[in-house]
């Protein structure tokens, strides 16, 4: 099944935070032998030179290596891993309180919220 992309960010930089979503929460481990470009992309239903663009963005991040006879692998640098995981979850944060304070919510109004929301998804993993 082909990738889920919207128009409103080039395609590339969403291949990019796709395939570093997948490497940050260990979906594709250190180490691990990636796809060749060619399969990547029709996994994905895009020009090989658009999958080649996000992966030498990937690479230029540290989280993929190139390897001279077995193709691109993601890194097994744990500290490149751990920084890109720090980035993302500073960003998204940062992305949320920012929205939340648009609503007019005050921090302790949004910290009630999310420790509401924990509790919550405790309850369905129970109840699951």
């Amino acid at each position: 099944m082909a990738w889920q992309f919207n128009s409103n960010r080039p395609i590339y930089q969403q291949i990019v935070d796709e395939i570093e979503l997948r490497i940050l929460n260990g979906t594709y481990e250190m180490g691990m032998r990636l796809p060749s470009v060619r399969d990547l992309a029709v996994l994905a239903a895009v020009n090989p030179n658009t999958m080649q663009r996000a992966l030498a963005e990937l690479e230029e991040m540290g989280l993929v290596t190139t390897q001279r006879n077995t193709g691109r692998t993601v890194t097994t640098d744990e500290t490149a891993v751990s920084r890109a995981r720090d980035i993302k979850a500073d960003l998204l944060a940062e992305t949320f309180m920012m929205q939340m304070q648009a609503l007019g919510l005050s921090r302790k109004e949004v910290l009630e919220r999310l420790t509401k929301a924990e509790h919550k998804e405790g309850e369905h993993a129970v109840n699951s």
